[in-house]
């Protein structure tokens, strides 16, 4: 029998050429900051021999800008997972309590967006079900850009906001709940064999914008991966055949996290049940009354600005959580 190349198996392949390109451009890096480190040690020796305290000004700019650039790639180190460079699969889903809860999700809807425009990212919304009343029950994004996966991965979990309530006459203080879900979007280095016998496909129309297009035709579309129980649907796209492209994508992605976690070798063999985040085990509570504080449960991370935060200044709890997974 012939001994298979190497080369020959194409999925591991793959993972080789993706480790030597990461390794490339962290070596790139490094040698753009030492390249900045020398130019700044350049300036300091200028401002010493020429004993112009004119420099101090930009000596002071010059030093915080390394700084910031240090601590970048200090954070990017730590993004060694296998996905941790891909786009995100961002889901955020409402908990139990109505529109209290409801109205939390479109906060952080709007949290994360924010997060993401402020870094340079790109947000298209997947799917979205809005309530009747007010805020939304769940909504599905695609997050584009360098690392999003390695950085949002640090907020899945459920999140818990204690406010005065806007929906109670009463003005009392009221605890909601809502959970992320984070996975990465896979590309076609990452092979998932799913048979199509286990798969239901629905269509139906779109209840979201998009003109008289989607209202006449059922361009919306929703998977179940029957033996897992796994749905997923997408109705941003205008066509059917783009909606269920995509949505095949967060399936594909929904699906490796099932695997991993029951450490599975086949799809085919998963026949547990996927069960959402369970509420009460909070991973970040945001408080604005009786006191304003948003605090990491598990990193012990906390911010006073609880307004900063909802404006989309996340990177603190992100940094800190990416350095206590790695001293776990």
């Amino acid at each position: 029998m012939e001994k298979q190349s190497f080369w020959e198996d194409s999925e591991e392949a793959a993972k080789i050429l993706q480790r030597s390109k990461r390794l490339k451009e962290k070596i790139d890096q490094i040698k753009g900051l030492k390249n900045t480190y020398e130019d700044f040690n350049a300036l300091l020796d200028l401002c010493e021999e020429e004993n112009d305290k004119s420099l101090l000004s930009e000596i002071e700019k010059e030093f915080n800008e390394l700084k910031d650039e240090v601590d970048r790639f200090t954070i990017e180190t730590l993004l060694t997972g296998d996905y941790d460079k891909n786009n995100a699969i961002f889901t955020i889903h409402a908990g139990a309590g109505g529109t209290e809860a409801q109205d939390w999700a479109v906060m952080l809807l709007r949290m994360y967006t924010r997060w993401a425009e402020q870094n340079g990212y790109t947000v298209t919304i997947l799917d979205m079900l809005k309530d009747t009343e007010a805020g939304i029950k769940n909504a599905t994004l695609l997050i584009e850009g360098e690392n999003v996966y390695g950085y949002l991965k640090s907020e899945k979990g459920v999140h818990r906001l204690v406010r005065i309530s806007p929906f109670d006459s009463a003005g009392k203080r009221h605890t909601s709940f809502a959970s992320v879900d984070v996975m990465p979007e896979l590309d076609d280095s990452v092979a998932i064999d799913i048979n199509p016998d286990d798969l239901r496909i629905d269509t139906y129309r779109s209840g979201g914008a998009g003109g008289q297009h989607v209202n006449k035709t059922d361009s919306a579309v929703r998977i179940t991966h029957i033996p897992t129980g796994t749905t997923v649907q997408c109705q941003n796209e205008r066509s059917q055949h783009s909606n269920k492209e995509m949505a095949m994508k967060v399936l594909y992605a929904k699906l490796l996290e099932i695997k991993e976690q029951e450490q599975k070798d086949k799809i085919e063999d998963i026949k547990g049940e996927y069960r959402e985040i369970a509420w009460g085990s909070q991973i970040r509570s945001y408080v604005f009354h009786p006191y304003s504080m948003v605090k990491d449960h598990r990193t012990g991370e906390e911010v006073g600005n609880v307004n900063g935060v909802m404006d989309g200044d996340l990177d603190r709890f992100i940094n800190a959580y990416l350095i206590w997974k790695k001293q776990a």
